[in-house]
C-alpha cells in the first residue's frame, strides 16, 4: 500500500493535518506514506518515523516559466510511485490537478468550494458544519478508507537532535513562559506592548519566571520590545531556531501566550497549555485543538469578521481591547 497526502503548507495546517498521517500508520503499519510539502516546512518533516518520503512543492519558484520543466519532472516522479491512495487536504485548484495527476488508484479529497477542486476527487470528506474544527475536519478522510478515527497516537514525536540543543541553550530549570506575537495577518497581532505589560505582571506576581519569545526572523523587532519588559530574564528566539527546535522550546514550556499562528498549533499538539488571543478569525475552526476554553476574544459585532484586514472605525478593537491584566490572571491559574 502506498500512499500520498497533499498538504504543502502553511505550518498550522500542516500540524493539523499530522493525525492523518498517524492513524494511517498505526492502522496501516506496512504502508509507505509521502507527503507533497512545501520546501520551507521541509524540516518539520525530515526523518519522520511515519513518512517513507516528501515530495517537495515550491511554488514560487515553480509559477516561473523557465522552471516548469521541475514541475513536469515532479508529476512524473508522483505517477512513477503508483499510489493506492492520494489524499488532498489542501484542496485548492493546484492540488486537486496535482493529486489527479499522480493517477493514484483512488483520490480522496475535502468539500471545499473555493478553486473547486472537489471535481478532481472520487470520494469527499464533507465538513459537519462550519464550526467543525479543521483536525476533525481532516480526519473525516479516514472513515472513506476504512481506517478508524481516534487520538490514541503522538502528534509530535521528540526530535532527539533538537531537544539536545535546547537542552544546552536552557540554562534555568524555572518555568519559561513563551510568547508568540507574530502572525501572517496584522490584524491577528495583539499589541507587542500589550505582551510587554503582561510579561511585566507575570514577573511581578511569580518572580521565579524566566520568558521567552517565538517567531520567524521578522518578528525578532517584537521579540525584542517584550522582553525589554524582563531585563535579564528572557531569551530571544525569532529566527534563531529551526522548525523542530521550535517545537522543542513548546514542548518545554509551561505555557504558551500566542496570537492565532502556526506555533499555538504546535503547543496544543504536544499538550503545552496555550492561552490564543483571537480576533478576526474563528477559534472553534482553526483554535488551539482540545483547549479551545483558553482563547480569548471579545464579543463584538463584528467578531469574526474573516478578514486579512480592519475596516472598523477603532481600528483592531478586537484585540486592543483585551486587557494584559485578564490574559495574565489566566496564565497565572495554569503555571506550576
Amino acid at each position: 500500500m502506498k500512499i500520498l497526502i497533499l498538504k504543502p503548507s502553511s505550518l498550522g495546517d500542516v500540524i493539523q493535518a499530522l493525525p492523518v498521517l498517524r492513524l494511517l500508520k498505526l492502522h496501516l503499519p506496512h504502508s509507505e506514506i509521502y507527503w507533497w510539502l512545501d520546501g520551507g516546512l521541509r524540516p518539520l518533516l525530515e526523518g519522520d518515523r511515519d513518512l517513507a518520503g516528501i515530495v517537495s512543492f515550491h511554488r514560487k519558484r515553480w509559477a516561473r516559466p523557465q522552471h516548469w520543466g521541475e514541475v513536469f519532472a515532479s508529476v512524473r516522479n508522483l505517477r512513477a510511485h503508483q499510489f493506492d491512495w492520494v489524499i488532498d487536504l489542501q484542496c485548492l485548484a493546484r492540488s486537486g490537478a496535482f493529486a489527479w495527476l499522480a493517477n493514484g488508484g483512488l483520490l480522496v479529497g475535502l468539500d471545499e468550494v473555493r478553486e473547486g477542486a472537489r471535481g478532481f476527487y472520487d470520494r469527499v470528506a464533507s465538513r459537519n458544519g462550519w464550526q467543525t474544527h479543521a483536525v476533525d475536519w481532516y480526519l473525516g478522510v479516514l472513515p472513506l478508507l476504512g481506517v478508524p478515527v481516534h487520538h490514541q497516537f503522538e502528534w509530535l514525536p521528540v526530535n532527539s537532535e533538537a531537544a539536545w540543543k535546547v537542552s544546552c541553550q536552557r540554562i534555568s530549570p524555572q518555568p519559561l513562559v513563551l510568547f508568540c506575537p507574530g502572525a501572517r495577518w496584522e490584524n491577528k497581532r495583539w499589541p507587542a506592548a500589550h505582551f510587554a505589560t503582561l510579561a511585566q505582571r507575570l514577573a511581578k506576581a511569580r518572580p521565579e519566571l524566566q520568558f521567552g519569545v517565538v517567531g520567524g526572523a521578522q518578528d525578532e523587532e517584537l521579540g525584542r520590545q517584550i522582553l525589554a519588559a524582563v531585563p535579564g530574564r528572557g531569551v530571544n528566539l525569532c529566527g534563531r531556531t529551526t522548525l523542530p527546535e521550535m517545537i522543542e522550546w513548546l514542548r518545554g514550556a509551561a505555557v504558551l501566550i500566542t496570537n492565532d499562528t502556526g506555533p499555538m498549533h504546535a503547543a496544543a499538539a504536544l499538550g503545552t497549555p496555550v492561552v490564543a488571543l483571537f480576533g478576526p478569525t474563528e477559534p472553534t475552526r482553526t483554535g488551539p485543538y482540545g483547549q479551545l476554553d483558553r482563547v480569548f476574544r471579545q464579543p463584538l459585532p463584528c467578531v469574526p469578521c474573516m478578514k486579512g484586514h480592519c475596516s472598523q472605525v477603532r481600528n483592531l478593537e478586537c484585540l486592543l481591547s483585551l486587557a494584559p491584566d485578564l490574559v495574565g490572571a489566566a496564565v497565572l491559574q495554569l503555571l506550576p
